[in-house]
């Protein structure tokens, strides 16, 4: 049961603000390595681009070698893009800051610096021990 103190409003509107910053931020950056994928069947939202540049073999490198980063960017970036809508969705249900572990309130300065947290500190390094 979460006996600790609740985290403020303004608190919460301030990383609510911070966060939907982030989440436009990210969206633009996917736009650049990425395109939206209109099937999520799959569970990603985007697809890495991959630029046809030309035929000869220089080309086929280059654009594989974009494709890798591209691709790479693209998970790293849709994972974060992941992580924030998860921490909106939990500040519209009123259970965010919550750690998914001992079911107490995370401490908000840590919440300040990381806003996607799911787990406060002593839970995190006790799973960092365990691994």
């Amino acid at each position: 049961m979460n006996m600790g103190k609740k985290h403020s409003k303004q608190d919460l509107g301030e990383i609510k603000k911070e966060l939907l910053e982030e989440k436009t931020r990210i969206e633009s950056e996917l736009g650049v390595v990425a395109d939206k994928n209109t099937d999520v069947a799959d569970g990603m939202e985007y697809d890495a681009k991959f630029e046809d540049v030309g035929d000869e073999v220089d080309d086929s490198v280059h654009e594989v070698e974009q494709f890798q980063v591209n691709k790479s960017l693209e998970i790293t970036l849709e994972k974060r893009l992941r992580d924030i809508k998860k921490s909106l969705e939990r500040i519209d249900k009123g259970d965010y800051g919550i750690c998914k572990y001992c079911d107490e309130p995370i401490n908000v300065e840590r919440l300040k610096v990381r806003p996607t947290s799911g787990s406060c500190v002593s839970c995190k390094k006790t799973l960092k021990d365990e691994i």
